[in-house]
């Protein structure tokens, strides 16, 4: 790996990061070099009725304090509040720093939790709806003076929205747990010049041993021409440049020479440097940003997918992403390490990213570390129609997983996208809601991607024929009855999810590769008392080594079958009640870690003579 880490640590906040939290820079693939964190105390106020706007609170100050960037609703935002909240008002005056005259200032919220509409000084200045994805707002050139934003968040309890894991009760329930409202990842600035570049987008070339850019660019104008520079550790591997007055994206080639080429691959997370520069006719630099790549590839050979042309069986684990202190927001930086490092100690080689759209800086972990990652939106929170017509997706569901895609198109660690997860419904002779919105977000996907492979739903109910993937989820807990239920894919009729009674949910297997991308979930949980809520699936294990049993004999099924590209095992840690993690909520040990590792980390099936 090259010193990507200079491309994150050279973007020096001016704010002291001196007891501030989650100080780091939150966009490291694509960093410039001057930017102001917000994260910190902010006015704060619950508006339980959404009237706030009636009442003026644009105007006024707010009556509490909260530390941004935790929810209400977390420990560590000073206020944990966890009853209902249908808004939230944040309020914040800072100084613009001087330096950054003639430019104009962009706020970046990485992550607002749901429908949010953001004033500066009194004037509205940006609305976005969705909780997971980044989106910004044009301050202009508010340099050398003080700017006062106001924030207000949506997140009404009733009707379709896209809320993962989000309790729809008061209190937490089966596998859902407690809401997240409001901001809850980092508020900053960054100045940039009218003309600019935009984020670009990094496609890996490993047959033609080349890196694919396209840059585009904001306010482009004559004269302008952008230029992108590769590196690793013994220096420039190669050079291009473009007019960018012809396109609204320049493209640009980078061709690795032979010599120079490294492949990032499982648990060898190469990355090479890259730095872009948007140059005037004069040869000034208008607008520069470092970023990263990885030179990797994902195929299919019949029903297995390859990594870098080579079988690799993707030995995953299911990763919620909640903290008990912060809930979707991680405490720090080193947190979202230490939970890749984690998996990896189990003997998992990466994680299906369940139920959210994880912060980028996890991401950027992942990729510097050669893990595994299947992106996946936070669908949940559909499921409110009738029988056969029960899952109602709105079409925000499309625009929210494509802002997902393009904010994470670039990083190396993702090999698969999944769109929605456990969609349950049955099939009959007329197209639903759910039918359109699944086919919408598959053939968005895509389009936006054609490097990675998209499974249309994880489990339950498959609704697009030519789904590159195909899966289910089975948390049957005896060895010998989940072997005979999963035989059945050497002869193309797998397990497939069903509502039972004769009413399918999917349309037929289509000879795809297939994993089970659930499993597991053995309940063990030494330390709960009897009165405690506590649940995994089947019967609790009496003991530790019945534990050892289970998983062994489970995990063997799935390795030995020639067929099966991969699992998915539930789940990395316990969550709140659901107590059925290979660590608990707090991350520390239940087991003995090598023995969980060896039970993995032998050669899979479809592993064996291909290649």
């Amino acid at each position: 790996m090259t010193s990507t880490s200079t491309s994150t640590s050279t973007a020096t906040s001016t704010a002291t990061s001196t007891g501030q939290p989650r100080p780091e820079y939150p966009r490291p693939q694509f960093v410039r070099p001057d930017w102001l964190n917000l994260n910190g105390r902010w006015q704060f106020e619950t508006d339980r009725g959404d009237s706030g706007l009636e009442r003026g609170l644009v105007e006024r100050d707010l009556g509490g304090e909260i530390l941004v960037p935790f929810c209400p609703e977390s420990e560590l935002s000073g206020i944990g509040d966890v009853d209902f909240m249908e808004a939230v008002w944040y309020r914040r005056t800072f100084a613009v720093p001087e330096q950054w005259r003639g430019r104009d200032v962009l706020v970046h919220f990485q992550a607002v939790d749901h429908d949010t509409t953001v004033w500066a000084d009194g004037a509205e200045v940006a609305r976005h709806r969705g909780g997971s994805t980044p989106f910004s707002a044009n301050l202009g050139d508010v340099a050398g003076r003080e700017v006062t934003l106001v924030v207000r968040a949506r997140d009404h309890r009733a009707g379709p929205q896209a809320r993962g894991k989000q309790s729809d009760q008061y209190g937490n329930h089966d596998c859902h747990y407690t809401r997240t409202t409001g901001i809850w990842q980092t508020v900053w600035l960054e100045p940039v010049p009218t003309s600019h570049l935009n984020r670009p987008r990094i496609t890996p070339d490993v047959a033609g041993s080349a890196f694919h850019v396209e840059v585009p660019l904001a306010g482009p104008r004559r004269g302008l021409t952008v230029k992108a520079t590769l590196t690793d550790d013994a220096g420039v591997v190669a050079t291009a440049q473009a007019r960018a007055d012809l396109d609204l994206a320049v493209r640009l080639t980078l061709a690795v020479p032979a010599e120079r080429r490294k492949l990032w691959s499982v648990g060898s997370g190469h990355l090479y440097d890259l730095a872009f520069e948007l140059v005037d006719a004069d040869g000034t630099v208008v607008d520069q940003a470092t970023s990263y790549a990885g030179l990797r590839s994902v195929s299919i050979d019949g029903k297995a997918v390859l990594l870098n042309g080579e079988p690799v069986f993707q030995r995953l684990v299911l990763d919620q992403g909640y903290y008990a202190d912060g809930l979707l927001t991680a405490p720090d930086d080193a947190a979202l390490v230490a939970d890749i490092e984690l998996s990896l100690a189990a003997g998992f080689n990466g994680a299906r990213l369940h139920q959210k759209v994880f912060e980028e800086r996890f991401l950027y972990h992942a990729d510097r570390l050669g893990y595994l990652v299947w992106g996946e939106f936070p669908d949940w929170g559909c499921n409110v129609g009738r029988d056969g017509d029960n899952q109602q997706p709105t079409a925000t569901y499309v625009t929210q997983w494509l802002e997902a895609v393009e904010r994470d198109y670039s990083h190396p660690s993702i090999v698969g996208w999944c769109p929605l997860n456990e969609t349950w419904q049955r099939m009959h002779d007329r197209f639903t809601v759910l039918d359109d919105v699944m086919r919408g977000m598959f053939l968005a996907t895509k389009a936006a991607d054609q490097s990675r492979p998209v499974l249309d739903t994880s489990g339950y109910s498959h609704r697009v024929p030519e789904t590159d993937i195909y899966d289910s989820h089975n948390y049957e807990q005896n060895p010998a009855k989940f072997a005979e239920a999963m035989k059945g894919l050497a002869e193309g009729k797998p397990y497939v999810n069903d509502g039972g009674q004769g009413k399918p949910w999917s349309v037929p297997y289509a000879g795809q590769p297939y994993f089970c991308s659930e499993f597991g979930g053995i309940w063990w949980n030494p330390d709960a008392r009897p009165d405690e809520d506590s649940w995994g699936y089947g019967e609790r294990c009496r003991t530790l080594e019945e534990f050892y049993a289970r998983f062994e004999g489970l995990v063997a099924v799935l390795l030995d079958d020639p067929d099966m590209f991969g699992y998915c095992y539930t789940q990395l840690t316990d969550v709140f009640q659901e107590q059925n993690g290979v660590y608990r909520f707090d991350r520390s040990e239940k087991f003995d870690l090598e023995r969980v590792r060896a039970a993995q980390t032998r050669t899979a099936a479809i592993e064996k003579g291909r290649g």
